[in-house]
């Protein structure tokens, strides 16, 4: 077989998530419907609905952060017991923007974070290449950092940045008294805590304290409008009031200043409205669908089938197979054209040899899933899965010599 060019290979993914997206749409079951999956009516539709009671639409349109981004930031920084909060339109910028202003304090550029943290991971070494910052790894492990480990770290930094929950190790959470004990030992080291909370919103149910007071063990925090929340983007940095005040200069320097954001700021407010009291309920839900989904594995006779954790810290989880990313994904949307049900919605990604991982997320649609139907599901699956194994060890088999 002809080896696949950079292009062959661009355009078999891009065929890939197209019928992805198609099967999504067409699907009557899924476990969650992200707004980045509906149409542009969809969304337009569903903020029309909402915005009237969210805020007055009578009131004159943003102009460089007034206004309705206001409004937002003051609510942002209530719900998060922070003197103030400046709404960013990525979390990239808001997290470098930070971070720095906290180094000019600090004297030390160093921020001590982890090896899968989102800045090393899907950051394009921004921190290093834009912002002047050096990165210390914590650790690497698929866990959140300890005390002693911070304790450990053989050089001062000025920053210890949290991701909270950690989303390449499987969406986890440190215990209450963990979280604690690291926030502590950072502090050992004269250093500021900064949480990247991008999902920060998921993680009430799992430390069992409210937002403003898991906020304020951090110096400053991040939280995103689209993650969690199912907002068209953006994100708010909150913290200190100085530190806000010389983060909006920042802002403007970076290309942050935005002319009119008022469709975003927008669909912000609907997500603190509609998804963030709906959170905990995702949360308790998904740990029934992940007991469901290893149960169905074990009936299915799917070997070593994982699901990350057992029982999940958000409404959001991994599911791990040993088998290749082409095999799962064909599996997976064939299920959703054939049957209706798309159990899972996520693209499946290499975790090793022959074994791959893909997330899931559930939602409101997800609640209306029993443990029933999610084992009925996985043994659908598990069909669709063998049929597509069993076709490709015969076309293996005639193209031997």
């Amino acid at each position: 077989m002809a080896e696949e060019t950079g292009d062959d290979a661009a355009s078999v993914r891009r065929r890939r998530l197209a019928r992805r997206k198609a099967a999504h749409r067409a699907a009557r079951r899924v476990l969650a419907r992200p707004g980045h999956m509906a149409t542009i009516g969809d969304r337009l539709a569903l903020l029309h609905g909402t915005a009237p009671r969210l805020y007055d639409l009578d009131e004159p349109v943003d102009v460089y952060g007034a206004g309705v981004v206001t409004a937002l930031e003051e609510r942002v920084a209530g719900l998060l017991g922070k003197e103030a909060a400046a709404f960013f339109p990525t979390g990239t910028m808001a997290q470098q923007v930070a971070l720095r202003c906290w180094a000019g304090r600090t004297g030390n550029p160093a921020v001590a974070l982890h090896a899968l943290a989102h800045p090393e991971v899907h950051e394009r070494h921004a921190f290093s290449t834009v912002s002047g910052l050096r990165t210390v790894r914590v650790t690497s492990e698929p866990r959140p950092p300890t005390a002693d480990e911070v304790r450990g770290l053989e050089e001062p930094f000025g920053a210890l940045m949290l991701e909270l929950p950690l989303r390449e190790a499987g969406f986890v959470l440190p215990s209450w008294e963990e979280l604690r004990e690291v926030v502590g030992a950072a502090r050992e080291r004269d250093a500021v805590v900064h949480f990247d909370g991008a999902r920060l919103w998921e993680t009430t149910t799992h430390f069992g304290r409210p937002l403003d007071e898991i906020a304020d063990l951090a110096d400053s925090v991040y939280v995103s409008f689209y993650k969690s929340l199912d907002g068209f983007g953006g994100a708010a940095l909150a913290g200190p009031r100085a530190l806000v005040e010389e983060a909006k200069v920042w802002r403007h320097r970076y290309g942050g200043q935005v002319f009119q954001q008022f469709p975003t700021a927008l669909s912000a407010l609907a997500g603190l409205e509609n998804e963030l009291p709906r959170l905990p309920e995702y949360v308790a839900h998904a740990r029934v669908v992940a007991a469901a989904l290893q149960e169905g594995f074990e009936a299915a006779g799917l070997p070593w089938a994982r699901v990350h954790p057992r029982r999940p810290h958000t409404h959001e989880f991994q599911v791990w197979l040993p088998y290749d990313v082409d095999v799962l994904t064909e599996a997976a949307v064939r299920q959703g054209e054939e049957t209706g049900t798309l159990l899972f919605a996520d693209t499946w990604d290499r975790g090793g040899p022959h074994v791959s991982v893909t997330e899931i997320g559930v939602r409101a649609a997800g609640l209306e899933w029993t443990a029933d139907d999610v084992r009925a599901a996985v043994a659908d699956f598990a069909g669709f899965l063998r049929e597509e194994v069993a076709r490709r060890e015969a076309a293996e088999d005639e193209d031997a010599p």
